[in-house]
């Protein structure tokens, strides 16, 4: 797909902040209180066919890569990968913002899944990238930004679920 650069349109789509940031579905999402946890607990046989199953539906809404990162013992983070062409951090604009939409509509549905299974799930902005790095989705470049085999830097790295349902990490924090 060939992307406008000459068009004043679409330049501001992409890289000018809307006047009210509420028009931003990002912002909105963030406003959000998460739903609770349910007191019904599933019982978790297979924490590997558990962890197929939380990556798959990760992918089903969006998500490019997902990878799953031991924090401590019985603690993981669940780390969603959307490729981007434009850095959600530098385009503010409303086009700007699609991969962070993508990923927080990704981690949200997926912590209400966890979250209905009766575990905790919830999400946390810090150290992401690294996360996404031990989660084994690519490696760090010398300014700390993750970098895919299958995107490059073309990334955006969404907030990390943290979750006590039984899985299986990819990798360690």
């Amino acid at each position: 797909m060939r992307l406008p650069t000459d068009d004043p349109y679409w330049d501001a789509f992409i890289n000018r902040a809307p006047a009210d940031p509420n028009n931003l579905i990002p912002h909105g999402f963030r406003q959000v209180t998460p739903g609770g946890v349910n007191p019904a607990r599933t019982e978790v046989h297979s924490p590997n066919v558990m962890s197929s199953h939380v990556k798959e539906l990760a992918q089903f809404y969006g998500a490019d890569l997902v990878g799953i990162v031991a924090l401590e013992p019985d603690r993981f983070g669940v780390v969603c990968v959307m490729r981007s062409d434009y850095d959600p951090q530098v385009a503010v604009g409303i086009g700007g913002q699609t991969p962070a939409l993508k990923g927080l509509f990704a981690s949200f549905t997926v912590g209400a899944y966890i979250r209905e299974l009766g575990y905790a799930a919830d999400s946390s902005g810090a150290e992401k990238e690294r996360f996404a790095a031990a989660a084994r989705l690519g490696t760090l470049d010398a300014e700390g930004r993750l970098v895919t085999r299958q995107f490059g830097r073309n990334v955006h790295v969404a907030d990390v679920l943290i979750t006590d349902l039984p899985l299986e990490p990819d990798g360690r924090a």
